[in-house]
């Protein structure tokens, strides 16, 4: 648990030595609070109470890393319980399963429709993270499969396979990807302890109670093996969601080590719509990682989309860089739209007018990242605003016909902007879905 800035005076020598490079000790423990300079500048401090400061410092969710490279995936390191306190930070990895009783041609076409499950969305590429291999026939067979898919996937692997022998066997050839072994029960605790210390790789933790996982994690935590993940099989919904945030609050809330760590979750539903559904409730609370069996584009895609909404600040909306983007073979002909800078404005605005076929010119202005009405609301998108973008953009000059078309929720301004820019406005459509219609009959 963290420590206040007072919590932290206590623990320092109190000379007010000035080597830490602040006026007092009292000064320095404030900072440190913060996490606004690091615990090594201060040279007096007692081993005691650097091991109880470090130890206070610690997240508590610890961050897992699995595979290697730009495909790896970070997972845990979460501060709060709800979103709209600070945010959440690392976004939960999707997966997929596949069963080593598949076809090799089977497992290829597989593998090839996960490569391609890519989409942008409002100026990010959104992706899956992971491929799960499930050991449900012989060793021989099992390493056959994780080798296929190794090579035919740069995806993060998962290893599911809980008989530490045939584990030993498969590991060797994949190991330096840092695959995910699943998992470690009250059978296998200690082999599997020691091949994770081996091979240096993350573990998860499978139990069905929430006693047993935390023996488990104390049992693995004394072999060395501390990067672990937590899972407590397949129950109902509300059974699960009841553990997810039971095990978050103890992580969080009472500093329960044996808990402090992210929890992967393996949907078992068959109808499509009720897997997607479920898929969704866990990476609103509070899963480190999803794994799948269905492979549909809009299953993939409104999975992504809710997860690029739930990992993105709160406070912060995103937002574009202000200024005059061309579309198209945009000439001093083409018509110039105004919209904000928030992110999804913009690229909802861009969308529809390359779905128009016709090359223009839109301005962003800057408002903080405010959609259009909010903005508005909050006199963030006003005739000056605009008449300034305008001027720093140069946005006149792009043109020959002096107009500009702005969003039908601001008509209103029509008249004092076209006072203030000199411009004749042009009043567009309420929704950008009416754009293309709008800017073919313009």
């Amino acid at each position: 648990m963290a420590l206040s800035g007072l919590d932290i005076y206590k623990l320092l020598p109190k000379t007010n030595c000035r080597e830490c490079g602040f006026v007092t000790c009292l000064a320095f423990a404030m900072q440190l609070a913060k996490k606004g300079v690091s615990l090594d500048k201060c040279p007096h401090l007692s081993d005691e109470a650097k091991s109880k400061l470090q130890a206070s410092s610690l997240p508590p969710i610890k961050l897992i890393t699995i595979g290697e490279g730009e495909k790896r995936l970070e997972i845990g390191n979460e501060t709060v319980l709800f979103r709209h306190e600070e945010k959440f930070h690392h976004p939960c990895g999707l997966g997929f399963i596949i069963e080593d009783s598949e076809a090799d041609e089977q497992i290829k076409k597989k593998l090839e429709k996960i490569s391609q499950l890519k989409f942008e969305r409002i100026g990010q590429q959104l992706e899956v993270d992971l491929i799960a291999v499930k050991q449900t026939k012989d060793s021989k067979r099992f390493q056959e499969v994780v080798k296929l898919v190794s090579q035919n996937s740069g995806f993060s692997l998962i290893l599911m396979c809980n008989d530490p022998g045939i584990l030993k066997e498969v590991l060797p050839a994949v190991a330096a990807k840092k695959p995910l072994i699943h998992g470690a029960n009250a059978e296998n605790v200690n082999d599997i302890g020691k091949l994770a210390k081996e091979f240096k790789a993350p573990v998860v933790v499978c139990s069905k109670g929430l006693d047993d996982i935390a023996d488990l994690t104390k049992a693995l935590s004394s072999q060395g093996a501390e990067d672990l993940v937590l899972d407590t099989g397949v129950k109902s919904v509300k059974e699960k969601i009841w553990e997810l945030t039971q095990i978050r609050r103890l992580a969080l809330k009472k500093s329960n080590r044996s808990f402090g760590y992210p929890i992967l979750i393996s949907i078992d539903a068959k109808d499509p719509y009720e897997e997607i559904m479920e898929a969704a409730t866990y990476i609103a609370k509070y899963a480190g990682i999803i794994l799948l069996k269905s492979i549909e584009n809009w299953q993939v895609l409104s999975l992504l989309t809710l997860r690029q909404n739930i990992y993105t600040d709160p406070q912060k909306p995103l937002q574009i860089e202000p200024k005059l983007y061309q579309i198209g073979q945009a000439s001093d002909k083409s018509p110039l739209l105004i919209t904000t800078n928030f992110s999804l404005s913009y690229y909802t605005v861009l969308g529809e007018v390359e779905a128009s076929k016709i090359p223009a010119h839109i301005l962003s202005v800057d408002t903080e990242g405010m959609s259009v009405l909010t903005a508005w609301a909050a006199e963030k998108f006003t005739p000056e605003k605009i008449v300034d973008s305008l001027n720093k953009a140069h946005a006149k000059e792009a043109v020959s016909h002096n107009k500009l078309i702005i969003p039908g929720y601001v008509a209103v301004m029509s008249g004092d902007l076209e006072e203030k820019s000199g411009c004749q406005i042009i009043v567009g459509p309420k929704e950008a879905a009416g754009i293309p219609s709008f800017l073919k009959n313009l």
